[in-house]
């Protein structure tokens, strides 16, 4: 099996600090981050004990396609992809919400609503929906950006109430969350999907506001193809998705959703290897673009040297 990124213990000339986020190796420098996608894999805010080869690529390379084809709509943290592991870009101030936007009702929200609820995040969902509908028209519902654990639900009403973000930067960020959606379902019609629901995070640099982290990857978004979603809707079978939501239903099959006392289910090599190969499925059929599998042979260095190859040429 290739050699998988877990996690990476560099020390950079400059470097300020580290964050060991559930996905990513953060190295901290004054004005920049170096983003380093490892091959890390969570899910229920859990991460999973082995680590799935070519998924930090995956990731990395789908989200650097996405910031620049959207780039015309709002400014991005990124200025260089030296590896294709590796994203560096402007140490921007995060703000303290996740912007999710859902097209349809699928995920988190058909749980919400196969169990009773008509509201999320203050948003009235209408009645008579079968899972997978669309939404009238897109809902935003926000969550919390938690350092550790799991994010939570909020209203808008909330976010302005506790003084998380100011009604004019809100305000901005839901116009950009709204026109980014806009992009990404046009781009994901032209390759026959359907972009269900995503996640924007922002934030700021020298009072800008920018675009952060990764955009439209399938850990982030949720894709149904296109050409078998109406007879799929009509007949109420299941739409095959292209997202994380195929690990999710994995470990629930097997009696896990992150709730305490809940073992994670063992992950053998034919599970690993099956997802590598869905990431790389995915990649394919969100780009249109053949992915081509970077040397895995020293991985780690092969990083460690890009990184610092970009850090003595942008001094």
């Amino acid at each position: 099996m290739n050699q998988a990124i877990k996690e990476t213990h560099f020390n950079f000339p400059e470097q300020i600090g580290f964050y060991k986020g559930k996905v990513r190796d953060v190295y901290i420098f004054e004005k920049d981050l170096v983003v380093v996608a490892s091959d890390r894999i969570s899910a229920f805010d859990v991460v999973l004990p082995r680590a799935i080869p070519f998924k930090g690529q995956v990731l990395n390379q789908i989200a650097a396609k996405f910031l620049q084809a959207t780039a015309d709509i709002v400014p991005n943290w990124v200025t260089g992809v030296p590896d294709p592991n590796v994203t560096i870009g402007k140490k921007c101030e995060p703000f303290k919400v996740e912007m999710v936007i859902r097209g349809y009702l699928a995920g988190h929200a058909a749980r919400e609503y196969a169990s009773g609820k008509r509201s999320i995040c203050g948003v009235e969902m209408p009645e008579g929906l079968n899972e997978n509908d669309a939404f009238p028209s897109p809902i935003i519902t926000p969550t919390t950006k938690a350092s550790e654990g799991h994010d939570e639900d909020i209203s808008k009403e909330d976010i302005l109430a506790k003084g998380i973000v100011s009604k004019e930067d809100y305000e901005v960020l839901e116009r950009y969350t709204r026109a980014l959606f806009e992009r990404g379902q046009k781009m994901a019609d032209a390759m026959g999907l359907i972009l269900v629901d995503t996640k924007y995070e922002f934030g700021k640099f020298e009072d800008q506001i920018y675009l952060i982290d990764e955009i439209h990857t399938p850990d982030s978004s949720r894709y149904f193809y296109a050409d078998s979603y109406e007879e799929n809707q009509k007949n109420k079978v299941a739409q095959k998705q292209l997202s994380k939501e195929f690990v999710r239903q994995w470990l629930i099959s097997n009696g896990f959703q992150g709730k305490e006392g809940q073992e994670i289910p063992e992950m053998t090599d034919e599970i690993v290897e099956s997802i590598s190969d869905r990431y790389i499925e995915l990649f394919e059929k969100i780009t249109g673009e053949k992915f081509q599998k970077a040397n895995t042979t020293n991985l780690e260095s092969r990083i460690e040297n890009a990184i610092l190859s970009h850090l003595s040429s942008s001094k």
